[in-house]
């Protein structure tokens, strides 16, 4: 990959996160037809759909979502994407949506779980059943979480697939348990093919571990080390990971756990303080569980990532210093009681 030393701005982010590669052009070729994109308004959605649509030009790419954002819709759509606007809690909204052979689920909800839990299992449980309903004769590949898994001894290789998906504490992880389950159900009742992607932490300058650790190191703000190890992975990987998965979809629905390095919470403070020039406030002791996930499958299909740990570091130092954009979504990755 011909990677930048820096990423300048937004628009320089958006294209290098959207940017395709020959091995996803070459596992789209495989699954031909429309892609759709459920939740496209999400943090990785644009991104996502952007890269499917510049993999494949002549392919239709739709992107359903409300669009409460302010623009986005005609920014996706400036982009060649067909947008439209639907509440997935709706069964009549779904069945007035554009049949396609290739669905990607992205629709959740974290953020805010507490105080709403009933809101949360509605989107992380309901919806996924009325859309595997209304997509049943299509390939389906949805997105999960390694929240659905127990803590894992820090020691080991990490939660493989074959794991249980028993979560500990918290209504967010164990909504996200049950909308694999109702994947699960309709693809055993359809034969419908799909991969559950159980992903951990994607990276962008505008959020994700690295950036809230970035910020309290350069805010002066004390670190908590309880939850000492992460996996992360580089968003623009992450979306081409989701959309080849496209291409690797089995009867019935299986997991695939999608990350990359494993890296330690005080490692990580250290580098990015040395790069912003400010001495980490640390506080706390490392525990010897943490949600770690073991991607061992997920490298022997697409390989290992391409965008270094160093990278990411040097990238979101140089982001963070400089004022960049913040989503103003912390990942809570520091949470051990699952609430969010």
């Amino acid at each position: 990959m011909d990677l930048p030393e820096r990423i300048a701005d937004i628009g320089a982010l958006e294209e290098l996160m959207s940017r395709p590669s020959p091995a996803l052009a070459a596992d789209l070729a495989r699954v031909p037809g429309d892609v759709l994109v459920l939740g496209v308004g999400g943090k990785m959605g644009p991104t996502l759909a952007r890269m499917a649509k510049r993999a494949d030009p002549g392919r239709r790419v739709i992107g359903v979502a409300r669009f409460s954002e302010p623009g986005l819709r005609g920014k996706l759509e400036e982009q060649g994407i067909d947008c439209v606007e639907a509440d997935l809690l709706s069964r009549e909204a779904l069945a007035k949506l554009p049949d396609a052979p290739n669905v990607v689920f992205m629709a959740g909800r974290k953020f805010g779980s507490t105080g709403s839990e009933w809101l949360t299992w509605a989107m992380n449980a309901h919806v996924p059943a009325l859309v595997a309903e209304r997509y049943a004769r299509s390939r389906i590949v949805s997105f999960s979480t390694a929240c659905v898994y127990p803590f894992v001894p820090v020691t080991g290789p990490g939660a493989p697939e074959s794991l249980p998906p028993t979560a500990p504490s918290g209504e967010y992880a164990n909504s996200c348990v049950a909308r694999e389950r109702m994947f699960q159900h309709f693809s055993h009742a359809h034969q419908t093919p799909g991969r559950m992607l159980r992903l951990s932490y994607a990276i962008d300058m505008r959020y994700g571990v690295l950036h809230d650790v970035a910020r309290k190191v350069l805010a002066r703000e004390a670190i908590d080390l309880a939850m000492g190890h992460a996996n992360i992975i580089w968003q623009g990987e992450a979306n081409e990971w989701a959309l080849r998965s496209l291409a690797h979809c089995e009867t019935p629905v299986s997991p695939l756990n999608l990350s990359g390095p494993r890296v330690a919470i005080r490692d990580v403070a250290q580098a990015l303080g040395r790069r912003l020039g400010v001495e980490p406030v640390l506080t706390g002791k490392e525990a010897e569980t943490a949600w770690l996930v073991d991607c061992a499958e997920a490298f022997r299909l697409f390989g290992e990532p391409k965008v270094s740990l160093e990278t990411m570091l040097d990238w979101t130092a140089d982001w963070v210093q400089r004022g960049g954009a913040t989503l103003g979504k912390p990942t809570h990755y520091e949470a051990r009681d699952g609430k969010y």
